[in-house]
């Protein structure tokens, strides 16, 4: 599970963080609601939480405009307003829960089940891989980087694909052939690197940002 978590208390912030992680959950941070809402629109999160009373875009600004540009991820607010008012401003903000300051840490976890759980069952299956402004449609065979789309050939598809399914694990050149060749790798070819030189080529040439690095010694890992 990966949590984007909005909030301008660092001390909050770190306890949260600490104890999502604890509960084997990728947590990623941003400490203003432009931060979170630039990240948000990057990147794929099984649930958003964030505070209310945020520099640069507050909490229920940040869920309209996320609403408004269709996101569909549970969104919980955390905060100390926490009237009913208060309450019916957040949800018709576009958020699904709201949990008011203090809390119990058992009582956030309990939420994030619910949220999650009630997300997967209604939610339609994704067939669609992104890292950063890079996507790749499992079913349309289609890749577009910044919504530019991107002709592969049938092994640079698998190869990104691989690599997409894993964002942020190196994938060693033993496994890269064993799943995309099916062969036993063979230490005295370079048809893995000239084929990943080939992806480089087509995903990041014409970017500022590179997404496929090479891991010295160990193989590739694709990255925001």
């Amino acid at each position: 599970m990966k949590i984007l978590l909005v909030e301008d208390e660092a001390k909050t912030l770190q306890l949260i963080k600490q104890g999502l992680e604890q509960h084997n959950i990728e947590v990623d941070i941003a400490y203003d609601g432009l931060m979170g809402l630039t990240l948000a629109q990057r990147n794929t999160y099984d649930l958003l939480i964030t505070d209310i009373i945020l520099p640069e875009i507050n909490g229920l600004n940040l869920c309209r405009k996320l609403r408004e540009s269709g996101f569909e991820t549970p969104i919980l607010l955390l905060t100390a307003l926490s009237t009913t008012a208060d309450i019916i401003t957040g949800l018709d903000a576009g958020a699904d829960d709201y949990l008011g300051k203090p809390f119990e840490f058992n009582e956030l976890m309990a939420r994030i089940r619910a949220l999650t759980r009630r997300n997967k069952s209604i939610a339609a299956p994704s067939n669609v891989l992104r890292v950063s402004d890079l996507e790749l449609n499992q079913d349309t065979k289609q890749v577009k980087r910044a919504g530019k789309e991107i002709l592969l050939t049938a092994k640079e598809f698998n190869l990104l694909e691989l690599l997409m399914r894993h964002p942020g694990r190196v994938i060693s050149k033993v496994e890269l052939a064993e799943k995309i060749w099916d062969v036993t790798f063979d230490t005295g070819t370079n048809v893995i690197e000239v084929y990943v030189n080939f992806l480089r080529k087509k995903v990041d040439k014409d970017f500022d940002k590179k997404l496929i690095h090479t891991q010295i010694g160990m193989g590739y890992v694709i990255k925001d």
